[in-house]
């Protein structure tokens, strides 16, 4: 870094190109900020926002204080959350969730797949003993 300076002072050393040199690095420092700071963090807001969205009942989640329990019920920017065996219910703001820790859809399209899986085993085995 200290030599790309020293460049840009010698090479325009004469003609007032100091000041041009300490321009171009106030941008290149601005694009790095940019790349390195500011999308990476718009990036993680758009897939937290993606995740809130998704939220169903009966997902189950963490809140960002550490609280783990199902979802029961959405209504605009809140759910309720069951915790305990009690059936201890806690409304928040869907900006609470940290993660979604198991999706009620995908917990049910596996079970899905499992039945599938087992009903084609069963009709294999029905096959295979009709041919003996």
């Amino acid at each position: 870094m200290l030599n790309f300076n020293l460049l840009l002072e010698s090479s325009a050393a004469g003609n007032g190109g100091g000041m041009w040199g300490t321009i171009l690095m106030i941008g290149l420092l601005f694009v790095f900020l940019y790349f390195f700071m500011i999308r990476p963090q718009k990036k993680q807001e758009r897939k937290d926002a993606e995740m809130r969205d998704s939220l169903a009942v009966g997902d189950e989640v963490t809140t960002i204080g550490g609280i783990i329990g199902k979802v029961i019920s959405i209504k605009g920017e809140t759910f309720v959350l069951e915790t305990t065996r009690e059936k201890t219910q806690i409304r928040f703001l869907k900006g609470a969730i940290r993660t979604i820790d198991v999706k009620v859809a995908e917990v049910a399209a596996a079970v899905a797949e499992a039945k599938e899986n087992e009903a084609s085993a069963e009709a294999d085995a029905e096959d295979g003993s009709a041919t003996k």
